[in-house]
C-alpha cells in the first residue's frame, strides 16, 4: 500500500485540529505508521489552521508538499481555494460551503473569493460541497461540523468508514457520552451530503 496524504485546512474554532487528530487515530488502530503536523495561526480568534496527515507502512515527514494530496479537506472554503494547490492530479476537494471569514478579511487586509468552490472547478479539479455547517445546526449544534466533515471524508479512505467512525464515537463519547447519538447522526448526515459520482470538473 502507498502512503495517503490528507490537507485540512479552516478556521480556528472548527475542529480542524481535533478532526485530524481522530483521523489519526482510526489510522493507527490498523496499525499504519501515522505523521501530522499542524500550523495555527490565532486559532481561538478565528485564524487559519492547516493540519496534514499522512499514514501507510512507513512515513518518515508528516509533511505533504504541493500537488501531493490525495485528499484536500476543507472545513471553509476560501480556506480550501488557498490551499488548492496541495491537491495531486486525480486528487479530490471536499468543501463545506459555508463561510467563516478570517480577521485579515475583517480589517481589510484580503477579499474574500465571490466563488471560491467556482473557481476551484475551473482550475479543474474534482470537488465534492456541501453545507457541513447546515446540517451541523439541523442538529442543533454548530460544533458537530466537524464530525460532519470527518463522515464526508468517510467513504475515500483506504480503509472501511467503520474505523472512522467508532474513532469518532470513542472520542466523543468518552467525553461527553449524551453528544454520542448526535455525533452518530452527524457522521453519517456528512456521508450522505457526498454519496455520489465524482463531480465533473469545469473547464478554464
Amino acid at each position: 500500500m502507498t502512503i495517503t496524504n490528507i490537507a485540512v485546512c479552516g478556521i480556528g474554532g472548527q475542529g480542524v485540529m481535533t478532526a485530524t487528530e481522530i483521523l489519526a487515530e482510526a489510522a493507527l488502530s490498523l496499525g499504519f505508521d501515522v505523521k501530522k503536523t499542524e500550523v495555527a495561526g490565532m486559532s481561538q480568534r478565528g485564524g487559519v489552521v492547516t493540519s496534514h496527515l499522512r499514514f501507510g507502512p512507513q512515513v518518515l515527514s508528516p509533511q505533504i508538499m504541493p500537488g501531493e494530496a490525495d485528499l484536500l479537506v476543507g472545513f471553509e472554503a476560501a480556506e480550501a481555494l488557498r490551499w488548492a494547490h496541495m491537491l495531486k492530479p486525480g486528487g479530490i476537494a471536499l468543501v463545506n460551503q459555508g463561510r467563516f471569514v478570517p480577521p485579515v478579511v475583517t480589517i481589510g487586509l484580503y477579499d474574500y473569493p465571490e466563488d471560491p468552490i467556482g473557481e476551484m472547478r475551473k482550475l479543474g479539479l474534482a470537488v465534492f460541497d456541501f453545507d457541513a455547517s447546515a446540517l451541523a445546526l439541523q442538529l442543533g449544534n454548530i460544533r458537530l461540523g466537524n464530525t460532519v466533515m470527518l463522515g464526508a471524508m468517510s467513504d475515500r479512505l483506504p480503509f472501511p468508514a467503520d474505523v472512522l467512525r467508532n474513532a469518532v464515537l470513542a472520542r466523543f463519547g468518552a467525553r461527553k457520552p449524551e453528544l454520542l447519538e448526535l455525533n452518530r447522526q452527524a457522521f453519517e448526515l456528512g456521508r450522505a451530503a457526498v454519496a455520489q459520482p465524482a463531480p465533473v470538473p469545469a473547464t478554464a
